[in-house]
């Protein structure tokens, strides 16, 4: 009976943990940027973009394709980042438990 306490108590820490990590994943965020810093994406720890900046270089007509595809190229860099600062952050909380395939936080 005492072993069940104990684990109840340790459930209650985890979920207390992963909902202040929800909390500091909106108000974390990533900058992924490509053509050499020409095109940059802001995203939020859930994944949501918050910002984007192009250089008013690239804003020509004929240019349009490719300003298409580094923004693109930009948010994956940035969508990366974002994941690889949650996989850190969930292996500090789990203290390097495994969690389920296919858990997700967001």
């Amino acid at each position: 009976m005492k072993d069940l306490m104990k684990m109840m108590k340790q459930a209650q820490e985890l979920q207390s943990r992963m909902q202040q990590m929800q909390e500091e994943m909106t108000a974390m965020e990533a900058e992924g940027q490509s053509g050499a810093g020409a095109v940059r994406v802001t995203l939020n720890g859930k994944g949501e973009m918050r910002g984007l900046k192009i250089e008013p270089r690239l804003l020509k007509p004929d240019e349009a394709e490719m300003v298409e595809d580094l923004v693109l190229a930009a948010f994956q860099d940035a969508k990366k980042k974002v994941e690889e600062k949650l996989q850190a952050k969930m292996q500090e909380i789990t203290g390097g438990l495994p969690m389920p395939p296919g858990f997700k936080l967001f």
